[in-house]
């Protein structure tokens, strides 16, 4: 459900939440105060809009678009598609923020790497998708993988102007593309 940012919002602005799913914005986000429009491929999930990361549509200008554990569910083709997709409807001086597994040093094997709110996360799990998951959900297996020179390379093809790349705990890599 879209939600409107109060008047007295410090951050007033619009959100785009990119392969939302069921879950809600972190908490993190909250301060901004951003009105949220959820956009997911899945309409089991009700989001605002149902569409594609690869073709978003006529969904407005964002302020902030907001994808957390989504790119690397898309072919390695479709990956520039879809940045662009975020490029292309965010408004000036906006950004998008993504997550996506971090591959580096990750060897596809049965070893717990960390334990997750969703259970034991092993180096399978990272480069192929949640094995717990994808016995009813067979879309979410992982068909592409980040370590963060190719997740900064592929923002920056999409025509981000300027791009930051962090490593976080529990491999994640978190990447902030700006627009000018």
């Amino acid at each position: 459900m879209t939600t409107e940012a109060p008047l007295d919002s410090p951050f007033p602005g619009a959100l785009l939440h990119v392969g939302c799913g069921y879950s809600p914005l972190p908490d993190f986000l909250s301060f901004l105060n951003y009105s949220e429009t959820r956009l997911d491929i899945d309409p089991r999930c009700e989001p605002d809009v149902v569409a594609s990361m690869t073709d978003l549509g006529d969904v407005g200008a964002f302020d902030l678009v907001f994808s957390h554990h989504s790119l690397e569910h898309l072919a390695p083709h479709d990956v520039g598609v879809a940045l662009k997709e975020f490029h292309r409807v965010l408004k000036p001086n906006g950004a998008a923020l993504v997550f996506v597994p971090d591959l580096e040093g990750v060897e596809p094997t049965d070893d717990v790497l960390f334990v997750s709110p969703a259970g034991p996360i092993a180096g399978l799990d990272l480069y192929y998708g949640l094995r717990s998951a994808l016995l009813d959900q067979p879309y979410m297996a992982h068909r592409t993988g980040f370590v963060s020179n190719t997740l900064r390379s592929a923002l920056e093809s999409a025509g981000f102007a300027r791009v930051v790349i962090q490593r976080l705990p529990d491999h994640n890599l978190l990447a902030i593309g700006y627009v000018q």
